[in-house]
Order: structure tokens, then sequence, then C-alpha cells
């Protein structure tokens, strides 16, 4: 459980994406880190607080239910599906790219051949899911605890490579904020969103021998994987190297790894993010199918859905997962320009989405039970309510930049259509659906191996 929390929070967006903060916000992009993994803690305590007083299979979406109604929890269980279905065509793409410089063959083969081989893999068994994500997680520990500590090193000039002490990299060119506050909150906006993946521990608690249990192990845990993985891994490149360079807005580790003297750097890290790459197309496939199956068992999705195999796979939601996937590569080999880019964007501002729901939703649920069950509470949300509502403000204060930021207004309208679409699904199902809409959970129980449950 806790090597899934660790792969689905370390994607390639930390080995890549972080370069693209720290253009936009000096090595003050070590304080957005650290804000928006702060909103991001706080909001998987309060999920954490909900799974372990009243367990439920489909998390978040059953808690939106309880909390929020019947529509809520049919909304956001389609948009997460939404969201890792898409990601499941994005990942492949991007696994691809990283291939096709060591595979000369067509990007669509590269594409179809990658999804079919992670799509092979969770068909076999939830154990080969897990199995596979621990693997690919230990590489990605590894590679930042080696990253991390020759960074250290080399700061300190203690490597035969360096010069002296770089300390003074955080303030020499142009300050610890070149660009300005503003520049450092627009950049939280774009780094929230590389920590997607957290929750889905709770996703996966469904399928573990002990459910209650591993989730709170698992999210009092995420504090340490977001200080080692995320914030010092930022400090150690705005340290090493100057923000400005021109290298670090291209692949930042790679940069810090060939100054600190790493041999073959490049192709390190090529590897390593194509693991990345294939680990979070892995937990897409595995996170769309399991939502996929609660939406089935509570009657908003279709009941032939829920059929499981002899091995205890929802085969048929796994296979609709990649249905998407299969005709997003399609779409990007005739449209690349057009239609791809679109389905991606649709999906932009979806974690905020879930991040607000989760947050609202242990507002409302952790009143209740202190009132009515505090027995129930023993793994409580830190400060209630007062943090609670930190974390809902911070949310609500990114989801209102977005709208005021050139490159996150087309995310956020897309995202906005998504949840217009899902609105719409809604009042379809509450009238053509054969079994009434519902606003209790589902039992956990051991997830999908169980059928008919």
């Amino acid at each position: 459980m806790t090597m899934i929390a660790v792969g689905g929070s370390v994607g390639a967006g930390l080995f890549i994406g972080s370069g693209t903060v720290i253009n936009a916000a000096g090595p003050a992009a070590v304080l957005s880190y650290t804000l928006a993994g702060a909103l991001v803690l706080l909001t998987l305590r309060a999920l954490g607080e909900m799974v372990v007083a009243r367990p439920a299979s489909g998390s978040f979406s059953d808690y939106a239910r309880m909390a929020l109604g019947p529509r809520a929890g049919f909304c956001i269980g389609w948009l997460y599906w939404w969201m890792y279905a898409v990601l499941v065509a994005a990942e492949s793409v991007a696994g691809a790219a990283i291939l096709a410089q060591w595979v000369a063959a067509p990007g669509w083969l590269l594409s179809l051949g990658l999804l079919v081989a992670m799509t092979a893999a969770n068909l076999v068994s939830v154990r080969v899911f897990g199995e596979t994500e621990s693997l690919f997680s230990m590489v990605k520990i590894a590679t930042i605890v080696v990253f991390l500590i020759l960074g250290v090193l080399f700061a300190l000039g203690l490597l035969p490579a360096s010069d002296g002490a770089s300390a003074a990299n955080l303030w020499s060119h142009g300050g610890f904020a070149p660009n300005g506050w503003t520049a450092v909150f627009a950049a939280t906006v774009a780094v929230l969103f590389s920590f997607g993946g957290v929750e889905i521990v709770t996703i996966a608690a469904g399928e573990s021998d002990e459910p209650a249990a591993a989730v709170a192990r698992a999210t009092t845990s995420v504090l340490w994987r977001i200080a080692l993985f995320y914030i010092a891994s930022i400090a150690v490149i705005v340290t090493v190297l100057p923000w400005n360079d021109t290298d670090v807005l291209a692949s930042p580790f790679v940069t810090v790894m060939e100054t600190v003297g790493v041999p073959a750097a490049p192709l390190v890290m090529q590897i390593v993010v194509f693991i990345a790459v294939l680990s979070v197309l892995n937990a897409a496939l595995y996170t769309s199918s399991r939502m996929l199956h609660v939406l089935t068992r509570q009657g908003d999705a279709p009941a032939s859905l829920a059929k499981v195999s002899r091995r205890g796979v929802p085969a048929r939601a796994i296979l609709l997962g990649t249905v998407v996937g299969y005709a997003s590569v399609v779409a990007n080999y005739l449209w690349p320009e057009t239609v791809f880019p679109f389905l991606v964007a649709s999906i932009g501002a979806i974690l905020l989405v879930l991040f607000i729901t989760i947050v609202t939703s242990q507002l409302v649920m952790g009143t209740r039970m202190r009132r009515e069950e505090p027995r129930r509470l023993t793994l409580p949300m830190w400060g209630f309510p007062y943090l609670t509502w930190v974390a809902l403000a911070g949310m609500a204060a990114l989801l209102v930049a977005m709208a005021f930021l050139p490159e996150q207004r087309t995310p956020l309208a897309a995202t906005l259509g998504s949840v217009a679409v899902a609105l719409v699904a809604y009042e379809l199902r509450v009238r053509l659906g054969a079994r009434p809409v519902s606003d209790r959970p589902l039992d956990l129980g051991r997830g999908p191996t169980v059928p008919g449950r």
C-alpha cells in the first residue's frame, strides 16, 4: 500500500515538469512546492479520517455521496474515471516518445505496444499490479535518494566536480523570487497537479487485507514523501544550478546529475523517466477500472461492467478504460494538433475539483461524526474544522486563479465542460437508470475480488 502511494505521487512531472516551475518562480519554487504539498497533505488527511472512520470501497465517491448527495457521488466518480482514462492515453503517448529514441518504430505502434503490455499486466491479477507498481516505485525512490545525496554533497563543495559551496545560487541571479511573489503563487497552481495520484491508496485499500490500517499508515507517511521527493529535490536543483540556466528548463534532474559528474546521466534519467511513465500508466489503468467498478455497483454504470474474472479482476472495466486510450492514440495520430490536446486539457483541473470535493465532504461528515459518532474518529483531521477550512479556501483560491492565468484558462474551461457533461449524465441516469440513485456507501470488502457485492 505504501509503495502504491509512492508510485502514485512521484511521476514524470517531478523529473521533467519541475523545470517549468523553476523557470517561472526561480529559487522560490521551493515555496510553491511547499504550499501545494501542504494543501495536498491536509486533503489526504481529511480523506484518511473518512476512510478509517467509515470504510467504503468507493472512497471519495462514496463520501461525496454520503455528505453531498448522490449527484456529487456520481459526478466525481465519473470525472475521476475520465481523468485516468485520458491519462492512460497521455502516458502511452509520452512513453512512446521516449521509446522512439531507442526503437525505430512509428509512434502509434509504440503507444499501442505499451497499452497492450500494461493492460495485460492489470488483467492477470491485482497482485501483479501491486508488484509491478512496487518495482517501479523502488526505482524512482532509489534515483531520488541518490540524486539528493550527490546534490547535497556538491552544494557543500564536497565532490571533485564542485568548485565550492553553491548556495549563492539561491539569491545571486535576481533574488530568491526574481519574477515576483505573484509568479510563486501562479506556479503553485501548476505544482498542485503534479501531486495527483496520492489518493490512489484509498482506492487500492479495497483489495488489501487490512484496508483501514493500510490507509492510516499510507496517509500519515505522505508528509515525509512530499518533503523528500518534491521539496528537497527542488531545493537541491536551485542550489546546485542557477535557476535561469536554459538546461534547467529542459531537464533539471539530468542537468544536475551531469553537473555533479554522473556518467551517462542523460541515458540514466531517460530510463528513470520511462519507468515513471510506465508507473503512472499502470496506476491509471488500475484506478480507472476500480472506480468504474464502484460506479457499476451503485447502479451509475452498466451492470455488465461489474463482471470480474476468475482471478477477481474487473476485466471489462479495465478494457473500457483502454478503449479511451486506443481512441486517443488514433486521435493523436490523425489530429495531433487538435483532438488529443483537447482531451488532455479536459482533465486539467479535475484533480482540483476532486480535492475540493474531498475537503468539503470531510467538513460535512466530520461535523456529523463528531456530533453523533465520535468513537469512530481514530484518525482525526488535524485542527478540525479550522485546517479543513484552510485547505478548502486554498483550493478555491487556486481554482479562481486559473481563470486569471492565460496558460490555465483552456484547461479550466475544458474541465468545466467535463463537469457540465457529468451533470447532464446524472440527470439522464435519474430518469433512465434501472435502479434508483443511492446516497449509501458500499461496504469495504476485498474490492472487485468479491463479485456482485
